[in-house]
């Protein structure tokens, strides 16, 4: 698409209005008219004009700017999972005129940047990342005003804050349930850091498969710790050398499973034969085979693109920006089970 070959000021004369009108008939301020609006309309689209972030927000108010804050610890949120969701929200963003600020800090420094945005008028909105069961940063927010959506939610669902998330604990049921039914009963699970929400909620449905089939859950078969590949082959190995190994074996992430993957190789295990394998599939991208066709599906899973999720919420932020004074809105997204090649019947030597 051609760039734009005229800036505002030049479409300002071009129809004989000010740049605050122009700007606002573009912005959809009510008290433009619609006649103005229309013929302002037409004139950019004639010219290709696209209106700057700063000069929409000379205009507006609005910096046309969303802020993540990401949180830098040992729980590390810079992974594919993060850059798949950042792709699909700027891509919202982008339709819409917004650009993204990218702010890293200690969660320590987190409430101090959300009040420098609030006071400074950095951002006219932020995504809150990696909510805890108890999440601090909501409250934090509401205090100063500042726009808000979490990926994710709290212990309590919430009717006052804005949050898209994946139905977790409905995802790990189902799984697990898939186990059990090809005769699974010494199952682990490879779960992410159990005081962030997501992970509980995965923890919650696997308890509730495993309870309703009345089947023992082992302590040493469930772990818990930040996804990534070294922590599944290294979580894979402790529960394979255990007096009691899995016949299969949950994942809370698809980095994890194929660290898994790695040490029942090792082991010199064959997946499904002598163990299952499940896990809960972002569909990332760099695993995709790049020429716009699905991948046939390795690894049996729960599937449900962060990236469409992060496009979603997106548009559910500019949404709420749009309109301060809507309701909080809230997405509760299902995941669909795919049945891959790492899943099978139990083998017969293991009770």
């Amino acid at each position: 698409m051609p760039k734009s070959t005229i800036n505002l000021k030049q479409l300002s004369q071009h129809l004989g209005l000010s740049q605050t009108t122009v700007s606002r008939a573009l912005n959809g301020f009510p008290e433009v008219n619609e006649n103005t609006r229309q013929k302002v309309l037409a004139a950019a689209a004639q010219f290709n004009y696209r209106p700057s972030p700063s000069a929409s927000s000379l205009a507006t108010g609005k910096t046309r700017i969303i802020g993540h804050v990401v949180p830098i610890s040992e729980h590390k949120m810079i992974n594919p999972h993060f850059a798949d969701f950042l792709a699909g929200a700027s891509e919202a963003y982008s339709a819409a005129g917004y650009d993204l600020l990218l702010r890293t800090a200690t969660p320590k420094q987190e409430e101090e940047i959300y009040r420098e945005f609030a006071s400074r008028n950095r951002v006219d909105g932020v995504v809150v990342h990696g909510p805890l069961i108890d999440e601090p940063r909501i409250e934090v927010l509401k205090s100063i005003r500042l726009p808000f959506i979490v990926h994710g939610r709290t212990t309590m669902n919430g009717d006052d804050y804005s949050w898209l998330d994946v139905d977790n604990a409905t995802s790990f049921r189902r799984l697990t349930q898939h186990l059990i039914d090809l005769g699974h009963k010494r199952i682990a699970l490879v779960n992410g850091l159990e005081t962030m929400n997501f992970a509980h909620r995965r923890l919650q449905g696997y308890r509730e498969a495993m309870e309703t089939n009345q089947l023992e859950m082992i302590p040493k078969l469930i772990s818990s710790a930040d996804m990534n590949e070294p922590y599944g082959y290294n979580a894979t190995l402790r529960m394979l050398d255990c007096d009691t190994p899995p016949s299969a074996i949950l994942y809370s992430s698809i980095l994890s499973a194929m660290g898994g993957m790695r040490a029942t190789g090792e082991r010199g295990l064959r997946v499904p034969q002598d163990i299952s394998l499940a896990t809960f599939d972002d569909e990332l991208s760099f695993l995709q085979t790049g020429d716009g066709q699905p991948r046939e599906p390795f690894f049996t899973g729960m599937h449900s693109s962060i990236q469409e999720a992060g496009k979603k919420l997106g548009q559910m932020l500019i949404n709420q920006i749009s309109n301060p004074a809507s309701n909080a809105e809230t997405c509760l997204w299902e995941s669909k089970l795919i049945v891959g090649k790492t899943t099978g019947p139990r083998p017969r030597e293991n009770s």
